[in-house]
C-alpha cells in the first residue's frame, strides 16, 4: 500500500516537469474511410488489381513541446478499371519532444521518426477494413521514413538552389 502510493506520488511529480525527453502520449485514429462502390460486381470479376497507395504527413504544435502527428494513407485498389476499394486512414499521435531539440533534429523527428511508430497501426487499420470488406488481405510493405525524408530535404534545397536563377 505504501509503495502505491509512493508510486503515485512519484507519477505526480513526473507530471509537473517539462518532458525533457522523447515520449508517447498518445496514438490514436482521428479518421477512417471505407467504400467499395463498385461491390458486388466486383467479386465477380478475375482479381488482377492495381493498388495506388498515398502517403501524407503533417503536425500540429499543442503546447509547448508537445505536438500532434497525422499520417494519413490513401489506398485504391482497382480491377478492370473499376474501383474495388477506397481505404484512407488517418493515424495521429501525440507526442511529447526534449526541449532542446535543434530545428533539424525537430523536423526529422516530426517527418520520419514519428510517422515510424505511427505506420504499423495504420498499417493493421487498412489490413482490417480490407478483411472486413471480403477482399483478400492486404499487408501495405513497410516504409523508410528516413529515406522519404531525406529525398524531401534533397528536393527543396535543389529547389531553393534553382530560385534565384530564376529570379535573375
Amino acid at each position: 500500500m505504501a509503495d502505491e502510493q509512493q508510486t503515485q506520488a512519484n507519477g505526480a511529480a513526473d507530471n509537473q516537469q517539462p518532458a525533457s525527453q522523447f515520449n508517447i502520449q498518445r496514438v490514436y485514429v482521428k479518421d477512417v474511410s471505407f467504400e467499395a462502390p463498385n461491390t458486388p460486381a466486383i467479386f465477380r470479376k478475375e482479381w488482377k488489381p492495381e493498388l495506388n497507395v498515398d502517403m501524407n504527413v503533417s503536425n500540429t504544435k499543442l503546447d509547448e513541446n508537445i505536438y500532434e502527428v497525422v499520417l494519413t494513407l490513401t489506398v485504391k485498389n482497382t480491377v478492370e478499371g473499376e474501383t474495388a476499394f477506397l481505404c484512407e486512414v488517418a493515424q495521429a499521435g501525440i507526442f511529447s519532444l526534449p526541449a532542446n531539440m535543434p530545428e533539424d533534429g525537430l523536423a526529422h523527428t516530426l517527418a520520419a521518426f514519428c510517422p515510424s511508430i505511427l505506420f504499423p497501426y495504420a498499417r493493421e487499420a487498412i489490413s482490417g477494413l480490407v478483411s472486413k470488406g471480403t477482399f483478400p488481405q492486404l499487408n501495405l510493405a513497410p516504409i523508410n521514413f528516413d529515406a522519404v525524408f531525406a529525398q524531401h530535404v534533397q528536393q527543396q534545397q535543389q529547389a531553393a538552389q534553382e530560385q534565384p536563377k530564376a529570379d535573375a
